[in-house]
């Protein structure tokens, strides 16, 4: 191929060409390629901080240079020297053209966007000449490489060309592929959440394309949060840009999608709960989306939005209960479709069934999330209009979606005592719990499982028909699921169903359960199963008469249990509640034989009480003191040979604690001894 030449280059210009930018140029062409990748490294670090340098290298032909394919043109340009090819500023680019090419080593293709990318951090003019040279198109085209340094740099350049004033934003949606492959990238690693943070933050200033985009990346992520709360456009944080549309008079799709964002990025942590563009601007913002003006479809969105935002923060729900008559207000959400709809409008009719799903499933979620801690408004929600038959009927709902609302609602109402024992038994709500709880997905039983914890305790009304409904082998058989949260709240549940109960009941629980399975829970590699299933053999092992019953038929297996986990590696809240089973089964009137005839667990019980946790020197003493209470038959013989163990020698020091509580609990030991 011919080489074609232009006039030379203005002197104005060659004055600021040196020597050493054009050796940085030709090293690009050397036909070995560790050569090229030095070179380019060279000239990596040549540029850095240096605008000077990098206008040099975009004179030369490192940037807008020779639109290179095959070797015959590559020698045509070395044989002309250090002149203009035809179409220099518009033809191809040489580092793009390394970049690209599939023959590249990924460490040279990784260097060039490098590189790409600190020129594009020079002048306004080396924006222009990138874009000249179709950088976009070939920096997203390597965002498709397995390398995630590669993705990295490239997305680094794209970062830096769009937050240039000259760069058409446009240019980001060429390719109707492009979001949703930023949108993977995302999870890729810190450094791809931060560059495309800050691409769709500069390119998409005041899209609705962009915001969805922001709600999306935010949600749940606090690292894409962090980012975003920080982003400045036009000198303005872009926290301040959304709550300017949350104003009434921006579309009601964007004042919803900016709250979303702003929902996300406070759940996320990056905006605190008590900020004034929540609890001014967002949720006010959500409460008026769910009025009767708005469309069926924004009263779900900005229900659910609301309920997300509150979910965890006890003043946000406070204040939202009382925006606006929100309680009530959600009350309409049930009233789908209406009589009305049928008669004059068939298109409405269908419109509202359609929706009538969601605006209940929406209404309980809220419901839920404001019920969630404060009693008055537990209150409140349970004395509106027919709430506790609307929450029976959605426990059958077809609809799963609306099922697990509804029994999250009445799990977050379930933990009002003063409910529990009225609104609750009126409407007997246990029965579609108890009907829930037979069939339905995990993640439905996992809620109403908890909610059943709260029915069966202690003061509850539904404690007694719960059983008599055969809730015993329902619980059992949940301890042995494999999913984490159904075993907690099985165990749970029978813990509650323990305290106080007959004898019968705990008999029951213990021949429901199986040795061999309070055996697997004790093992379980889950704190949480431990300590309930700790605290279930605390209940079960209360009153003397069911103590001895019970140790009477599994005291072995229990003694033996006890000694595993106060040899193992366990918690200090797990160990005290073990020495809490001991202090039980020391009460007892026979079983505490159990204790004085296995000289191994005196001699746990003995370390422990010099123990360097008061609570383990306290839970260990209770055991002491109820071994030696001299009313009882045979306090004599136990109080000598807990002497002889050195048991008074430790009381006398424990009762010179600087802890009142060890020490009063000592010197009340000690009296025994004197009596």
């Amino acid at each position: 191929m011919a080489c074609v030449l232009e006039a030379p280059l203005r002197m104005s210009v060659l004055s600021e060409v040196t020597a050493s930018s054009r050796h940085y140029v030709d090293r690009l062409f050397d036909l070995d390629p560790q050569k090229v990748l030095q070179g380019v490294i060279d000239m990596k670090n040549a540029v850095i901080g240096n605008n000077k340098q990098k206008a040099n290298l975009i004179v030369l032909g490192a940037v807008p240079s020779l639109k290179v394919s095959t070797r015959k043109e590559f020698s045509c340009w070395r044989s002309s020297g250090i002149v203009k090819w035809k179409g220099l500023m518009n033809g191809g680019n040489w580092l793009l053209y390394l970049l690209q090419q599939e023959t590249s080593s990924t460490e040279l293709r990784t260097e060039c966007a490098v590189v790409l990318g600190s020129l594009a951090m020079g002048t306004e003019n080396n924006v222009k000449s990138l874009l000249d040279c179709h950088i976009i198109p070939a920096l997203l085209q390597g965002l498709l490489s397995p390398d995630l340094k590669f993705i990295e740099a490239c997305l680094r350049c794209l970062r830096t060309i769009f937050i240039s004033p000259v760069t058409p934003e446009d240019l980001l949606y060429t390719d109707a592929t492009v979001i949703s492959h930023l949108m993977a990238l995302l999870s890729r690693s810190r450094y791809t959440q931060e560059y495309i943070c800050q691409i769709f933050s500069h390119c998409c200033k005041v899209r609705m394309q962009a915001l969805k985009c922001f709600s999306v990346l935010a949600f749940e992520n606090p690292q894409v949060s962090m980012t975003l709360v920080n982003v400045s456009v036009d000198g303005e944080l872009l926290p301040q840009i959304f709550v300017k549309m949350l104003q009434r008079d921006k579309p009601i799709e964007m004042q919803l999608t900016s709250a979303k964002c702003l929902t996300s990025m406070c759940r996320a942590g990056a905006i605190r709960t008590d900020d004034s563009c929540i609890v001014l601007k967002t949720l006010p913002c959500l409460v008026r989306m769910c009025s009767k003006e708005r469309l069926l479809e924004e009263r779900v969105e900005g229900a659910e939005t609301l309920a997300y935002l509150i979910e965890t923060d006890v003043e946000l729900q406070r204040i939202a209960s009382i925006t606006d008559h929100l309680i009530v207000m959600l009350a309409d959400y049930f009233k789908y479709p209406s009589s009305v709809s049928a008669i004059t409008d068939i298109k409405r009719l269908d419109h509202d069934l359609k929706h009538a799903h969601e605006l209940r499933q929406a209404a309980f979620k809220l419901y839920a999330s404001l019920g969630a801690n404060d009693e008055d408004i537990r209150k409140k929600i349970i004395e509106t209009e027919n709430m506790m038959d609307r929450i029976v009927n959605g426990l059958s709902e077809s609809s799963i979606k609306v099922r697990l609302a509804a029994v999250r609602c009445l799990h977050s109402l379930s933990r009002s005592v003063q409910q529990l024992r009225t609104s609750f038994q009126d409407h007997a709500v246990w029965k579609p719990l108890m009907k829930v709880l037979q069939n339905a997905p995990n993640e439905i039983l996992v809620v109403a499982s908890s909610t059943l914890c709260n029915l069966l305790l202690e003061f509850s009304p539904s404690k007694e028909p719960i059983l008599e409904s055969g809730a015993i082998e329902l619980l059992c058989s949940l301890t042995q699921s494999e999913n984490l949260a159904l075993r907690v709240n099985g165990i749970w549940a029978l813990m509650n169903m323990a305290f106080q109960a007959e004898q019968k009941i705990k008999s029951d629980i213990l021949r429901g359960l199986s040795t061999e399975q309070l055996f697997q829970l004790l093992s379980d590699s889950d704190v949480n199963v431990l300590m309930k299933t700790l605290g279930l053999l605390r209940n079960l092992l209360s009153t003397r008469p069911h103590i001895d019953h019970i140790m009477s038929t599994h005291g072995k297996q229990i003694m033996q249990a006890v000694t595993l986990i106060l040899e193992g590696e366990h918690n200090i809240e797990v160990k005290e509640q073990t020495l809490c089973i001991l202090a039980n089964i020391a009460d007892g009137t026979t079983a505490k034989e159990l204790i004085m005839t296995n000289d191994d667990i005196l001699q746990k019980i003995k370390y422990y009480m010099s123990h360097s946790n008061a609570k383990l020197q306290l839970a260990a003493m209770f055991c002491i003191s109820n071994l030696i209470w001299n009313e009882e038959e045979g306090s004599q013989e136990r109080q000598d040979k807990l002497r002889d163990m050195g048991i008074v020698d430790i009381l006398h020091k424990l009762s010179q604690s600087s802890d009142p509580n060890l020490c009063d609990k000592a010197k009340t030991a000690l009296q025994q001894y004197l009596a």
